[in-house]
């Protein structure tokens, strides 16, 4: 519900700071006085038209923020779309504001951060319903029919039963997109993947073999450098020359006259010992060098093999994924499509009885659906019809009109036809509205505004009290065309109203006032040359004197009968 209202430059409006509580909240003051002015800075809040001349004089913006506090069924709705957009703040709150520049720029923002002004209305539309104005009425929203006729029936388990049909349906008509479009080029791709797996498989590639590869390769290219290298290294090392003894021989003579000095010096012995395993490491590298020049190879053909296997590496890395294990993922996959695709027509008969199957229990579950929601709707415009009288309008009709859309692909009806159907079922649900004898049943966005309208409101949203999730209701204009008995019947239905929503009501009328949980004065001011918009809270002696004020000219009268009127409400709230 709304909990806080703050508009500052807006109109005549110089700065206001609202608080609120659940129940109904009455607005009144004289023509002109600033009443309409504080509904147009809402409607702009929640998404409205952001307009210039809405900067008061003199001011370089209008600025208008809400705070509402979710209690209620719309807080599921409100955290899914905060989640979505990333704007979750406290979860039990949620701010909004919207600012209008004197040079025409306007500014949205949800929770303190900057947003369009097409998510501003998706979330107002959630928290609030604004009477007299219609583009913000859900009720005038045929899409929300069905949604409204659904809560009221109470058709929670069908619909959750048709549902899980229809996602099967949805699921297994996806699979066989996916198999018939298979199907309708599978020659073409049937040759195509199996040229790919077969080229892929008859390469007998292993992961790591390329690099080792490589390594072949560059030892083969090199035979002749690297047998000279070891040659040369094994000759210094152990073969040495009449000129130049061999490497060993000198470190053998060298470690045996340390070992010779060690057995003097016994402090040397380390000296000695390192000596040894020198020889010893240098004794090991002649043999490695030995093996070495045994395994090099001088093989041209070898060379050109493994030339040739790098080559057909190469080539399949660049057509199928750059790497053997790429490659190898590659022909796995065309090897799967194409057991899909050979397999897929004995698939597709398969779907498609489980496809009959199904739209044959969805047809079922969507006929029961359908006949709750007629039989619910019979109750519902009964219902609303009633309310109407209370609110003379004796010869008001209501009705619920059902319609569905035929479709080759829908589902099966007992006539043999098909029938279009979506998450929701086959109903395409509208509210249709006669007011007045002699008028045809019209759609509800199509009838006249006004007081009539603000009725015909009131009276639904008492019927759809519990299917309806916006938390807070304003109504305006809704005492237009009524007299004072009308106004006490208005009054106390907004106050039923108002004990499961937040009920707003600006009203002329005393006879509707009485009711109000809360009441508040709009009071238009000069100051200084300027004019303000002042509101007061009412109670207790200053309430009576605004409703004594509403009658007529205060007196003893006056002061009179808004007390009786006053009794009389709490008469009537109690005898509910």
């Amino acid at each position: 519900m709304l909990t806080e209202l703050h508009i500052q430059n807006f109109a005549i409006i110089d700065k206001l700071d609202l608080r609120f509580d659940s129940g109904l909240i009455i607005l009144t003051g004289e023509t002109g006085a600033g009443k309409s002015i504080i509904l147009d800075a809402v409607v702009m809040l929640i998404g409205g038209k952001a307009d210039t001349t809405f900067v008061r004089t003199d001011s370089d913006a209008a600025f208008v923020e809400a705070v509402f506090h979710l209690t209620g069924p719309e807080k599921e709705a409100v955290h899914f779309v905060l989640n979505r957009e990333e704007l979750m703040d406290d979860p039990n709150y949620v701010v909004l504001m919207r600012e209008v520049r004197k040079e025409g720029r306007s500014v949205a923002r949800i929770n303190g951060r900057t947003v369009n002004v097409g998510l501003l209305k998706e979330l107002g539309a959630l928290l609030i319903d604004i009477h007299g104005q219609a583009e913000h009425l859900s009720l005038l929203d045929p899409r929300a029919h069905l949604g409204l006729l659904d809560r009221y029936a109470e058709v929670v388990q069908p619909l959750g039963d048709y549902r899980q049909t229809y996602h099967s349906i949805l699921n297994l008509r996806r699979e066989l997109a996916d198999l018939r479009k298979a199907q309708s080029d599978s020659d073409r791709r049937i040759e195509m993947l199996t040229y790919q797996s077969e080229e892929i498989e008859s390469a007998r590639l292993k992961v790591g073999e390329d690099e080792e590869l490589r390594k072949e390769r560059d030892r083969l290219a090199n035979a002749e450098s690297l047998a000279e290298n070891a040659q040369e290294a094994l000759a210094i090392l152990d073969e040495g020359s009449p000129e130049t003894p061999a490497a060993t021989d000198l470190i053998g003579q060298a470690a045996q006259a340390l070992a010779t000095l060690a057995k003097i010096d016994a402090g040397q012995a380390e000296l000695s010992n390192q000596a040894e395993i020198l020889l010893e490491t240098i004794s090991d590298v002649v043999h490695t060098l030995r093996d070495y020049l045994e395994e090099i190879e001088f093989n041209p053909k070898r060379l050109d093999a493994v030339e040739e296997r790098l080559d057909l590496i190469h080539s399949l890395n660049r057509k199928y994924g750059g790497s053997i294990p790429t490659v190898l993922a590659y022909g796995a996959d065309a090897r799967k499509q194409l057991e899909t695709i050979t397999g897929a027509a004995d698939r597709i008969n398969e779907l498609e009885m489980q496809e009959a199957n199904l739209l044959e229990k969805l047809a079922k579950q969507g006929m029961t659906l359908s006949e709750k929601r007629k039989s619910a709707a019979v109750k519902m415009s009964k219902g609303i019809e009633s309310e109407l009288n209370d609110l003379k309008m004796q010869s008001a009709r209501f009705s619920v009109d059902f319609q569905t859309k035929p479709d080759v692909n829908g589902a099966p009806t007992q006539s043999g036809a098909r029938i279009a159907f979506d998450q929701n079922g086959f109903d395409r649900v509208e509210f249709l509205i006669a007011p007045n004898p002699g008028e045809g049943l019209k759609p509800l966005a199509k009838i006249a505004s006004g007081g009539e309208t603000s009725r015909l409101m009131l009276g639904l949203k008492n019927i759809l009290a519990k299917a309806d999730e916006v938390p807070s209701l304003i109504f305006d204009e809704i005492d237009q065309g009524i007299g004072g008995r009308v106004g006490m019947v208005v009054g106390h239905k907004l106050w039923n109203l108002s004990r499961t929503h937040q009920v707003f009501c600006v009203t002329h009328l005393p006879q509707l006032a009485v009711f109000g949980d809360q009441h508040y004065q709009v009071q238009k001011l000069v100051d200084n040359g300027r004019t303000l918009t002042k509101v007061d809270k009412l109670e207790g002696e200053p309430r009576l004197l605004e409703l004594s004020q509403m009658l007529g000219e205060v007196g003893e009268g006056t002061l009179r009968s808004a007390h009786e009127l006053l009794q009389l409400a709490r008469q009537m709230i109690k005898s509910k």
